[in-house]
């Protein structure tokens, strides 16, 4: 009798464990940063002085955490449209370096006005992968990452975030 209860029971235990995705995709939207965007899980945001090769901005970051795995936007404004454009080969050539990534992280075109960027490096001593979107639209520049443990994100984790970055 008592078998009876227990093993329905275990069956929606086990059903409800799996209604708790790893990636429990939500969509962000910034009105201060003008985009939108998907992330993998509740993301918190941040705004500090950064340094662009010389163009000093407040940048806001906003970012989410899975697996160790850290997916940020990052939105600021430059004086003009020129300057945001030069903004993009600065911000990929710091989070190579971060990561201690070389030259064969080649750029990618984005669009008119982006670049896109793969990379592996190590931070602490581990390996890492950076995946990155570089755009600027106006006086508006972003930088759409995913950085982690080499190969801990799947890589459609990392299409769905990037590709659903949206300026608004």
């Amino acid at each position: 009798m008592r078998l009876r209860f227990l093993v329905p029971a275990m069956l929606a235990a086990s059903l409800l464990a799996g209604c708790n995705p790893t990636y429990n995709w939500r969509e962000h939207t910034s009105q201060e940063g003008r985009y939108k965007i998907l992330f993998p899980a509740k993301p918190a945001t941040f705004t500090r002085a950064v340094d662009l090769d010389g163009l000093r901005v407040e940048m806001t970051m906003t970012a989410a955490e899975v697996d160790g795995a850290t997916f940020a936007v990052g939105a600021a404004t430059a004086p003009d449209a020129a300057r945001a454009r030069a903004a993009l080969p600065a911000m990929r050539l710091a989070l190579l370096r971060n990561i201690g990534a070389g030259a064969e992280a080649a750029p990618a075109p984005v669009a008119r006005d982006g670049l896109r960027v793969q990379a592996t490096g190590a931070a602490n001593g581990k390996p890492m992968r950076l995946h990155g979107r570089f755009e600027a639209r106006g006086e508006r520049f972003y930088q759409v990452i995913v950085l982690g443990p080499a190969n801990a994100t799947p890589p459609e984790q990392v299409d769905q975030f990037l590709s659903s970055f949206a300026p608004l």
